[in-house]
């Protein structure tokens, strides 16, 4: 066995875009209700299977991530939307836009259960009132401007 052979398959560290793309299964799915185990029902497998899917340990091949965005009702490049640039990435195409950088953290962030609870009693609240007094609350609280995030005197929540 090579060395660098050794240290790609004796590292047991899931792959950072297995990881990714598990973390966008786990986001959908969380998105939509669905349990592992109702899942894993869907596509056939165990909750443990999915479990492992989405923490990165096993690998999607490509037939059970075409079913998985079919059960998720996703295309299949959601899976990969914001997934982290390695060295070995093919450079884009000179013509084709690149997609613009989108803060990783609140992605991060969406995906555990409190961001996801979170933003479903938000997006329930529809007096927009409120709605600014939540947001006011929350920017205190974590000790965040306005200007810092960009926002004037014409925020339409104001």
């Amino acid at each position: 066995m090579e060395d660098g052979e050794n240290d790609e398959k004796g590292s047991r560290r899931p792959n950072p875009i297995d990881t990714h793309v598990g973390s966008r299964v786990r986001l959908r799915r969380m998105l939509l209700g669905i349990s592992q185990e109702k899942l894993g029902e869907r596509l056939g497998l165990t909750f443990q299977q999915v479990q492992k899917y989405e923490k990165g340990v096993n690998r999607i091949g490509a037939s059970r991530l075409f079913d998985l965005s079919t059960v998720l009702g996703v295309p299949i490049s959601f899976f990969y939307e914001d997934a982290p640039a390695g060295e070995a990435r093919v450079q884009p195409v000179p013509g084709f836009a690149e997609a613009p950088a989108t803060d990783s953290s609140v992605l991060e962030f969406l995906g555990t259960r409190e961001g996801l609870e979170l933003n479903r009693a938000f997006a329930r609240i529809h007096d927009p009132k409120t709605r600014r007094a939540i947001l006011d609350l929350v920017r205190s609280l974590a000790g965040v401007e306005e200007e810092e995030n960009g926002l004037t005197g014409n925020d339409p929540l104001a």
